[in-house]
């Protein structure tokens, strides 16, 4: 864990590997055992906020756009979800009309944490235009910013 502007921070994992329990075997079985072990963390705090950063992929490459989704089994998810999606637009992404989206168990860590938590699709791979931006560290800091100035509105308003 470490701090930054106020807030402490716990990373599930700094880079594309699993955090499976040692021994398993299967990717199955490892996937499940990365999901628990992320969960654990997600729910090992509370008054925590979870946010769980991704980039987006699709079938046709016209699609562009961060979207937040959240699930409806923490009445504040929502609430956090629109503010990061707000604030995405404000200051990143002002041609962005994506709306938020509930999901469902189909989002294992969305719907199974007990605090607040947003799954931010910060774009599209698939989108030629989008995965050079998101490519670029100036605009992944613009990214960065705009999920930093959600958390603050969040916080500030008491939720």
């Amino acid at each position: 864990m470490f701090a930054i502007n106020g807030y402490d921070v716990e990373l599930t994992r700094s880079e594309d590997r699993s955090i499976h329990d040692d021994g398993i075997e299967g990717i199955a079985n490892q996937k499940s055992s990365d999901m628990d072990n992320r969960l654990a963390i997600f729910n090992k705090y509370p008054n925590a906020i979870c946010i769980s950063v991704h980039q987006n992929q699709f079938t046709d490459p016209k699609y562009s756009g961060a979207q937040m989704f959240y699930a409806d089994t923490n009445s504040e998810s929502k609430y956090l979800a629109q503010k990061m999606q707000d604030k995405i637009v404000e200051y990143t992404q002002p041609e962005n009309n994506r709306e938020i989206k509930l999901c469902g168990k189909e989002l294992f860590l969305c719907y199974y944490s007990k605090n607040p938590t947003v799954m931010a699709e910060c774009g599209f791979l698939s989108n030629p235009e989008e995965a050079e931006k998101l490519k670029d560290e100036d605009y992944q800091k613009q990214i960065a910013f705009s999920i930093f100035a959600a958390v603050n509105e969040y916080t500030s308003k008491g939720k």
